[in-house]
């Protein structure tokens, strides 16, 4: 029996996907907890009907396919060729994600621009504490998946 390439990081990055994905999913669902430190809370009292259907009706859906994909890739008999694509899109996600992360935690931190006024103290601390440590553990989980995936053997290998 193969063992899926990836190891732990695979486990890890469908897990933070999956997590992730289920908070996007309750808030779509009218869930409220959570809204307001992450989107900021006008876009959480009104919910304009494009933030609900894009930024997290879409976005949850995006994260539980992106479960499945690394998944996917991680445990589906494939070519080594395959596998090295799948493997670096994987970790190209989460260098995106893990420099999404760092440049608002540094923007929040340094106060660029005055980006603390525009989204609040509340909005400033959830962002510093959680949110953004949140994209940097999920981009460090990806981009580990990513190289596991693009360096393990398949069953096709011989």
């Amino acid at each position: 029996m193969r063992q899926s390439a990836g190891g732990w990081a695979v486990l890890a990055a469908v897990a933070w996907s999956c997590v992730f994905g289920a908070v996007h999913v309750f808030w779509a669902l009218g869930g409220s907890a959570g809204l307001a430190s992450s989107a900021g809370a006008d876009l959480a009292t009104r919910r304009p009907p494009m933030f609900v259907a894009v930024g997290l009706w879409g976005v949850g859906g995006a994260l539980l396919v992106g479960a499945v994909f690394v998944g996917v890739a991680a445990a589906a008999p494939m070519s080594r060729r395959r596998r090295r694509v799948m493997g670096w899109l994987i970790g190209l996600a989460g260098v995106v994600l893990l420099v999404r992360g760092v440049l608002v935690e540094v923007a929040l931190a340094v106060d660029v621009g005055g980006v603390r006024g525009e989204v609040g103290s509340h909005q400033t601390w959830w962002s510093l504490v959680l949110w953004n440590p949140w994209f940097m553990l999920g981009g460090v989980v990806f981009i580990a998946a990513g190289r596991g995936i693009a360096k393990g053997s398949t069953a096709n290998d011989g």
